[in-house]
């Protein structure tokens, strides 16, 4: 039997290239990969032409959304600032005594920077075995913090009862979920029933279930105008259907003494009756952390695997192309998000996972170290990352920054005991 490319199915059927790549996402179009290719038989392709109807089939799920309320766009922030020495992460003294739950906790970017903010850790659950070893190791084994930390798919109904059982004695504060934003980011197709679309709904699930005092949820910017804002309006409804009143903005983790400009949309949703509370900018532009300022104290240091911070080995050539890349330009120009060169004296250019296409060093001819990037995720060093050295740059690039969640973590707190 014959088999079609993509490019030879979008001239079969008159579809762009992009629109096929979109079906194959959404599971509408059978296709198998082979080498970066996706292959697809004459018959799979047959099936799916004579039931094809438009781009619009994708977007079904959210056809019957009722727009929420406009005080959700309504932003109240709240100045963090006199807290910011606060550091419950080096000096357990300065815990606040509120708890929290990490969804899709990753390998705890969010969670470490609620700690710093005198948060504690209670439950977790995060489906990378990867990024759940280097969450025991920082959280379980370095900081003592109790609580059961295993591998586990949230969609599995007994993974929820086994998080409920862990918790039923406990004062659950805070909810955090930081939803994977695969499907919602602005990069990729946006396949908007993309399985993983819709994994907010499990959060959503044991929500209702513990009921919070507070939630709070992050992803990508993309999110908020996808459908024209629909998804966003349902996300809401949502949980504003089980009690919580939600607000809803984007923030920048540089206006919190990141050094990398990377902006999230943060969703925060009380059932307390108090007002939902973002963290006030701290820093001006002009103030920002810089790369230099994060990162330059390690161009001398020697390789550290216990460190994270091994050097990347490249052959002269490519040696030489690196250090011809203008900073905030790419190496490649059809991959203008990934070897991208960092300046120097502003903040980052955004972490990004990329599979080890990870950004150029400013003034070596090399990519950064795991260690130099999570500076730039705002980890604290004593923060140990295990896995192999892929393993350890995909925990770092989908990382939410530690100083963007303590941010975070300082208006909630604000949020529950004004």
């Amino acid at each position: 039997m014959s088999v079609l490319t993509v490019e030879e199915v979008a001239n079969k059927s008159n579809k762009s290239i992009k629109t096929i790549r979109r079906q194959i996402a959404a599971g509408n179009l059978r296709a198998s990969k082979l080498s970066n290719r996706y292959l697809i038989s004459e018959d799979d392709f047959n099936y799916w032409f004579s039931n094809y109807k438009n781009d619009k089939q994708l977007n079904s799920i959210f056809d019957d959304v009722n727009y929420c309320n406009k005080e959700s766009k309504k932003v109240n922030y709240i100045d963090v600032s006199n807290d910011w020495n606060r550091d419950g992460w080096k000096n357990k003294n300065e815990r606040n005594g509120l708890n929290f739950i990490d969804l899709f906790s990753g390998a705890g970017g969010l969670s470490c920077g609620l700690v710093m903010a005198g948060w504690t850790p209670i439950g977790s659950v995060e489906i990378m075995d990867q990024a759940v070893a280097t969450y025991k190791r920082n959280f379980i084994d370095a900081k003592g913090f109790k609580e059961n930390v295993e591998s586990r798919d949230i969609r599995d109904e007994n993974v929820k009862n086994h998080l409920y059982e862990s918790v039923k004695d406990k004062k659950i504060d805070l909810i955090v979920g930081g939803f994977p934003c695969q499907g919602f980011s602005m990069d990729g197709n946006r396949i908007v029933n993309d399985k993983r679309n819709t994994l907010y709904k499990d959060m959503l699930e044991i929500v209702d279930h513990l009921k919070p005092e507070v939630i709070v949820m992050e992803n990508v910017p993309g999110l908020r105008s996808m459908l024209g804002g629909k998804v966003e309006e349902k996300i809401i409804n949502d949980f504003e259907s089980i009690g919580y009143k939600m607000n809803v903005t984007i923030l920048n983790a540089a206006d919190y003494y990141t050094p990398q400009i990377r902006k999230r949309v943060i969703f925060i949703g009380n059932r307390i009756g108090k007002e939902n509370y973002h963290p006030k900018p701290i820093l001006e532009p002009d103030k920002y952390i810089t790369t230099k300022n994060a990162i330059e104290d390690l161009i001398e240091m020697k390789p550290n695997i216990h460190f994270n911070h091994v050097p990347t080995s490249h052959s002269k050539e490519m040696q030489k192309k690196l250090l011809a890349v203008k900073e905030g330009e790419s190496l490649y120009n059809n991959y203008s998000d990934s070897w991208k060169k960092s300046p120097w004296e502003k903040p980052s250019c955004t972490v990004k996972e990329n599979h080890g296409a990870v950004n150029i060093h400013p003034k070596l001819p090399r990519v950064l170290t795991a260690r130099e990037l999570a500076r730039l995720q705002s980890f604290p060093d004593d923060f140990i990352f295990e896995g192999s050295k892929k393993w350890q740059l995909t925990q770092i690039g989908n990382a939410v920054p530690c100083n963007l969640g303590k941010a975070i973590g300082l208006a909630v707190e604000k949020i529950i005991k004004n």
